[in-house]
């Protein structure tokens, strides 16, 4: 919108210079900038409206103790960071992408499913929202018309539209290829199960909001490397390279315009972390928990790092595994392995205090995203 514009001027004597922003490196500043920006400005206002109508978390009986004191805490956060992740991408973005759309998509759509469930909460004055099953049955129908839209489109390159990539290996060399109807079951899976999974990990003041900006970070990277054709000299000419190639990874040429998307969603989680930080002044909620989880999916299937993402993301799988573990073996054999699931509670009755559990979780999320970007060089 605002970048068409703008480019459009620089035909004219003077304004030369907004030539710049046809580059995608302008343009992912440019939105990290004014997701940022709009974070501090509409941040005050938002969480004052949330106080002022008493739209306080509820916090779970059977939790730790030290949460009781949080009752009360404005929730419903996340509709600041869908705002001003979402504004951003219309206004630096080139929305001819259809990825662009597919994304925002599904971002809003999970937002509104949290939404229901978080208000639900509140209405009722008790954690039992949206039911599960009918949370489930609207992520999979919104992550599955996204899934049938893409893979029936033609949306990615002839031929890498089934792959799937395989971490530390040459992609021309080794991938598998699966039948359209399972790829679009295990990319659906990826989608719903990160975004269950971001959902999981919102429990701590901060402790889902610094991953999730530290997966959007390095999908940066990997958008950007997936999607850029760059100019390098050799022997003194300029030469045309693609980026991908080079780093024998999928090459997707619309995925450059997630590294847009990518950006805002820094630029908002780290504005919406000025004010989730411990102890929190605002709760994101399962607004902005699904909306996230979802964004981040749906990263993972458009750059085609699906597999790559059990590494990037491996906080918040390892999180949604201590649930189901948890469950599985108090039903098998009425015995808990964690003193409380998920993982952070049991570290937090170990002794721990919330804010080392926070601060170690966002440790190893960092670690895992440099090794999961070590993946393009080890090939």
């Amino acid at each position: 919108m605002l970048f068409e514009a703008l480019f459009r001027l620089h035909r004219t004597e003077g304004l030369r210079w907004l030539y710049v922003v046809r580059f995608t490196s302008t343009r992912i500043i440019l939105a990290t900038l004014t997701a940022l920006l709009m974070s501090f400005i509409i941040g005050p206002w938002f969480i004052n409206r949330l106080r002022s109508r008493q739209i306080g978390e509820q916090i779970r009986t059977d939790g730790p103790e030290t949460h009781k004191k949080k009752a009360g805490t404005p929730t419903m956060g996340g509709s600041l960071i869908i705002l001003c992740l979402v504004v951003p991408c219309l206004l630096w973005c080139d929305l001819k992408s259809g990825f662009v759309w597919l994304i925002l998509m599904v971002t809003v759509g999970y937002g509104v499913i949290g939404f229901l469930d978080d208000y639900l909460k509140i209405s009722r004055k008790n954690k039992k929202g949206l039911p599960g099953r009918f949370k489930m049955l609207g992520q999979i129908t919104i992550g599955g018309v996204a899934m049938v839209y893409l893979y029936t489109q033609g949306l990615f390159p002839r031929g890498e539209a089934l792959n799937l990539a395989l971490p530390f290996t040459d992609y021309e060399i080794f991938h598998i290829t699966l039948p359209l109807a399972v790829y679009i079951g295990f990319a659906l899976f990826v989608v719903v199960g990160t975004s269950n999974a971001v959902n999981i990990t919102d429990g701590l003041d901060g402790l889902a909001i610094g991953p999730v900006i530290v997966a959007a970070a390095a999908f940066l990277i990997l958008a950007y490397i997936a999607g850029v054709e760059t100019t390098i000299i050799t022997r003194g000419h300029p030469e045309g390279v693609v980026l991908a190639q080079y780093l024998k990874v999928p090459h997707v040429p619309a995925a450059a315009e997630l590294a847009i998307y990518c950006g805002a969603m820094i630029g908002a989680g780290v504005g919406f972390l000025w004010y989730n930080a411990y102890p929190a002044s605002v709760f994101m909620g399962d607004v902005g928990a699904l909306a996230l989880g979802g964004g981040l999916g749906m990263l993972a299937v458009l750059t085609k790092n699906e597999i790559t993402m059990v590494i990037l993301g491996g906080v918040f799988v390892v999180e949604i595994l201590s649930v189901v573990i948890q469950v599985a073996s108090f039903k098998l054999t009425g015995k808990r392995v964690f003193k409380m699931a998920p993982l952070h509670h049991h570290f937090e009755l170990k002794g721990w205090h919330e804010s080392k559990v926070i601060v170690r979780f966002w440790i190893v999320s960092i670690l895992l995203a440099l090794v999961a970007l070590g993946t393009l060089k080890l090939r």
